[in-house]
């Protein structure tokens, strides 16, 4: 077991998120980032721009991150033993590629309560400040801030949603190397700037586990069952992928996509960048 030990669930609790933790190998990330670079090879459009979700449905290295049992024992940590998935993102930032992602809090616009959940940010490349590493404002996890939605070219963020006056002299950059990640609270305020270095920064993030406790309260997503008993059932429960790129899978992939459109749309008349 590698359950956080007191203090780090202490940083957790005050601070709103925590890093770093060592989950993977250098060689095994290495091997997730070899396989989302042959999925972008052989099928470009499947996880560029609004197809960035839920790779881990059609990549078993992706896959296994996921399930992968340090990862869990930390999430169990902050959860609970009962845990689902539900859902992730690829957020790829190529060479002085100008995407970057607006000071936000997932709790505000994904719709998952209570809030008895935990976002993993995986580093599958080092992510550092000079290629754009998540900047967080500690203890911003107390309340719900306003938000507004700019839609901005560049954002990663589907509306561009916006936390304004973040104070920069409170952010702290969460610098990790490949194979360690980061833990953070629905509500701790949280964003990347660009990536001026010449190479590829890529995070595969677990967005979110969830307890089984937690419902879908804007639209309808479906699970997998991590760890424990779904003793409440309110997801539809999804199966891990079969093999690579299975056509089975694919299909199940580009259903959870609608329903993540939906979903983060909803009240919405435009489209950002879904």
């Amino acid at each position: 077991m590698a359950n956080l030990n007191s203090n780090q669930l202490k940083e957790y609790q005050d601070q709103g998120y925590l890093a770093p933790i060592d989950i993977l190998s250098k060689q095994e990330a290495k091997e997730a980032r070899d396989e989302i670079e042959l999925i972008e090879k052989e099928m470009p459009d499947e996880i560029d721009k609004s197809e960035r979700y839920n790779a881990h449905l059609i990549s078993p290295k992706l896959d296994a991150i996921v399930h992968n049992s340090k990862l869990l024992d930390a999430v169990e940590s902050i959860i609970g033993k009962n845990i689902l998935v539900c859902g992730t993102t690829l957020f790829i930032k190529n060479p002085n590629q100008q995407g970057f992602v607006s000071y936000h809090q997932d709790a505000k616009y994904i719709g998952l309560e209570p809030h008895n959940w935990v976002t993993a940010w995986v580093a599958l490349t080092d992510s550092n400040e000079e290629n754009g590493c998540m900047k967080m404002w500690p203890k911003s996890h107390i309340e719900i801030k306003d938000h507004d939605e700019k839609f901005n070219e560049g954002n990663l963020l589907t509306r561009g949603q916006t936390v304004n006056d973040v104070p920069d002299d409170e952010v702290k950059s969460v610098e990790l190397v490949a194979g360690q990640m980061s833990l953070h609270h629905p509500r701790i305020v949280h964003g990347s700037g660009i990536n001026k270095s010449n190479n590829r920064r890529i995070g595969f993030v677990i967005q979110s586990y969830i307890g089984t406790n937690v419902k879908q309260v804007l639209g309808k997503n479906s699970v997998q069952l991590a760890r424990g008993v779904d003793e409440f059932h309110y997801h539809e429960i999804i199966q891990r992928p079969k093999s690579l790129m299975n056509k089975e899978d694919l299909l199940i992939k580009k259903k959870e996509n609608q329903n993540l459109q939906d979903i983060f749309y909803k009240g919405s008349d435009k489209k950002g960048n879904f």
